[in-house]
């Protein structure tokens, strides 16, 4: 049978964590008790005065077309944010609202880079990156993050993979699945490589940056000369808790701006109005909310982190941002898919094998510790128990 697709489908990927999830669930559906780490997002409600400006939006008649790259409010405000938050200069129409992050992705991907031209991204990383790098005829070329440099960069590994043929950078910190945090030496490697070159880009996924555990956060963007060539990707799905919301926004120069705008147009017209002006609320309004947030994933990574290491065969690295620890899993005998099945299956533990963020990723697994601190115990307690029994 001729197959109806075009052959661009097959390169495209996908996110573990949905399938899991969904394997998840049809064993609750049976009976069986199942504790969720494997999702990534935050398990707390949507701030009250987020959800009520979207109320007063709805009711104020925001229930209509607005301009593809977003809403003036919103894209002020953000302006000012990003400003602030990194130090750099930012005008309102350097910044473009999209219906969640992932879209500046993938449009940035699309608009920037062509068949055969190289794109580096890490791995173990976020799946749509090599995804998308496939998916418009790119090189991927991953930059493995390992454990003993505490999965930042290897200085003089991407140094040797940047060469003629590269396109753009991909660099996330705080980083999923890690948790790893680049410095800000490790930025200035990757800006002293290209700060010269025209045809060179860096999209900086900064998802999590408000989630850090010590120290700051740093931007590429921040440094001298960088912020013509950095397009930054930031959301408010993980800081406000706002995943179903679907509202996300990348910051670039204009004439990139302009491009994404056009594919915003081809393809979604404009981001949810109301939404966008919860968005404003959320960045303009009290932050309390996030910082009991952050305090209480302070505390479970205290928990996941020191439980994890008292299984034999497992030992974790305390993460320095996001809300996951990607323990090493090597000394129970099994791989990755393997025992994150098991975990599934016999414990009731929903997690990620570390394959789903990239081959760099075997030996590993990625869990959420956005869950409550009992749920984290009472998980620890059966992945001790289930790692004892295949040990007997």
């Amino acid at each position: 049978m001729v197959s109806i697709f075009a052959d661009r489908m097959a390169s495209l990927g996908t996110e573990t964590a949905f399938e899991v999830l969904a394997r998840a669930k049809a064993l609750e559906r049976q009976g069986k008790d199942i504790i969720h780490l494997e999702i990534g997002e935050p398990d707390f409600d949507t701030p009250k005065n987020i959800k009520e400006a979207a109320v007063k939006a709805l009711h104020a008649g925001y229930t209509h077309y607005v301009p593809a790259a977003g809403i003036p409010e919103l894209r002020e405000a953000i302006a000012e944010y990003i400003s602030k938050t990194r130090k750099i200069q930012v005008d309102p129409e350097e910044v473009v609202v999209t219906p969640g992050a992932k879209p500046i992705m993938f449009f940035a991907i699309l608009a920037c880079v062509e068949r055969g031209e190289e794109v580096l991204y890490p791995n173990p990383g976020f799946p749509i990156y090599e995804s998308m790098i496939n998916f418009v005829g790119a090189k991927p070329v991953p930059i493995p993050l390992k454990e003993e440099n505490d999965f930042r960069l290897d200085h003089e590994y991407v140094k040797a993979k940047i060469t003629k043929k590269t396109k753009m950078i991909i660099l996330n910190s705080p980083e999923n699945p890690t948790g790893g945090v680049l410095t800000k030496e490790d930025l200035k490697v990757i800006a002293d490589c290209i700060v010269n070159r025209d045809d060179v880009l860096v999209l900086s996924d900064e998802i999590y940056s408000r989630i850090v555990y010590e120290g700051n956060h740093e931007s590429i963007a921040s440094l001298p000369g960088m912020k013509e060539k950095t397009i930054i990707l930031d959301g408010f799905s993980k800081t406000y808790a706002m995943t179903g919301w679907r509202l996300g926004y990348g910051v670039m120069r204009k004439d990139l701006a302009e491009k994404i705008t056009q594919l915003m147009i081809n393809s979604n017209s404009c981001t949810c109005a109301f939404v966008q002006m919860a968005g404003v609320e959320a960045l303009k309004g009290p932050q309390d909310s996030v910082e009991k947030m952050i305090a209480e994933f302070r505390e479970r990574r205290e928990v996941i982190v020191s439980g994890l290491n008292n299984i034999k065969g497992i030992t974790c690295k305390k993460p320095k941002g996001a809300f996951y620890v990607f323990p090493n899993i090597k000394g129970v005998g099994k791989t990755s898919k393997e025992f994150s099945d098991y975990l599934l299956n016999e414990a009731g533990v929903a997690v990620l094998p570390g394959t789903s963020f990239g081959k760099y990723g075997e030996g590993y697994l990625r869990i959420s510790f956005a869950n409550s601190v009992e749920n984290i115990k009472k998980a620890l307690d059966r992945i001790s128990k289930a790692v004892e029994k295949l040990k007997s």
